[in-house]
C-alpha cells in the first residue's frame, strides 16, 4: 500500500518528491486547486468547501459546523481504508494560524494510532515521533525545533546538535527545544515517553525513524 497524500486549502510550492502509482490522493475543500494545477485526479474529495466557494462534482460534502476540520476529515478517511503514511500539503502555510496548530495536534492523534503524518509547507516539514528515534545525515543544515505535545516527553535525547540532552524531560509549557542547530554531524534526537514535535528546514529531507527499542537504529 502507497501512502495517502492530502492536499488541503493553505499555500502549496510543490512536491517534495513526486507522487507513487500507489499513492491514494484525497483533495481537502480548497486542495482541489492544488491538485488542478499538477493536473492530477482525486481519489477522494471532501470537505465544507467554505475555502473554495463552489462544490466539485463527486465531492462528499460536510457541514461547515462540524468537529473536525477539513483536514482532520481526510485523515479519518484515510485511516479507514488502512493507510499509515500521510503526507499533507496544504497543512501548514496560510492565512490561518489556527488550522497550522490543528494539523499539528493532527500529527500527535495520527502517531497514537500507530501511523504518521508530515506536514509539507514552502520552507519547513514538521513531523511526530513518539517511543522513537529521528535521524538526520551529517550534511542537514539550519534549525531543528522539538516541542512537547500534551503530556510531558520523558527520556528525550538530542545528540549530533549544538544543543544536546540527554533522558530529559520536555514539558508543553517551556519552549527549551526550539532553534537547535544542526552541526555537520549524524543528528538524533529520540524520545522514550510522549510526543515531540520535530520542525526542521524542508531542503533536509526527510528524517530516517525507527523505534526507540530497536538496536539497529542507532
Amino acid at each position: 500500500m502507497g501512502k495517502c497524500v492530502i492536499f488541503c486549502a493553505g499555500d502549496f510550492d510543490g512536491l517534495a518528491a513526486p507522487l507513487d502509482s500507489g499513492d491514494y490522493l484525497i483533495a481537502a475543500d480548497g486542495g482541489v486547486r492544488h491538485l488542478e494545477r499538477l493536473g492530477r485526479e482525486p481519489d477522494a474529495i471532501l470537505g465544507d468547501f467554505d475555502s473554495l466557494g463552489y462544490i466539485p462534482r463527486d465531492a462528499v460534502v460536510f457541514p461547515v459546523e462540524k468537529d473536525d476540520t477539513d483536514s482532520m476529515l481526510a485523515l479519518r478517511h484515510g485511516l479507514a481504508m488502512g493507510f499509515r503514511e500521510f503526507w499533507l500539503y496544504g497543512a501548514l502555510d496560510g492565512r490561518r494560524l489556527d488550522h497550522a496548530l490543528a494539523n499539528f495536534q493532527a500529527l500527535q492523534f495520527l502517531r497514537e494510532r500507530d501511523a504518521r503524518g508530515w506536514l509539507i509547507g514552502r520552507d519547513t516539514l514538521v513531523t511526530v515521533i513518539r517511543g522513537e528515534r529521528a535521524v538526520f545525515p551529517g550534511n542537514a543544515d539550519g534549525i531543528l525545533s522539538v516541542f512537547c505535545l500534551g503530556a510531558d516527553a520523558r527520556g528525550v535525547t538530542i545528540r549530533g546538535l549544538k544543543y544536546p540532552l540527554e533522558g530529559q524531560t520536555l514539558s508543553s509549557d517551556f519552549p527549551l527545544g526550539v532553534s537547535n542547530h544542526f552541526i555537520g554531524e549524524t543528528a538524533e534526537i529520540s524520545v522514550a515517553e510522549g510526543c515531540l514535535l520535530l520542525m526542521w528546514g524542508r531542503e533536509n529531507g526527510f528524517p530516517t525513524i525507527s523505534d526507540i527499542g530497536d538496536p539497529t537504529s542507532h
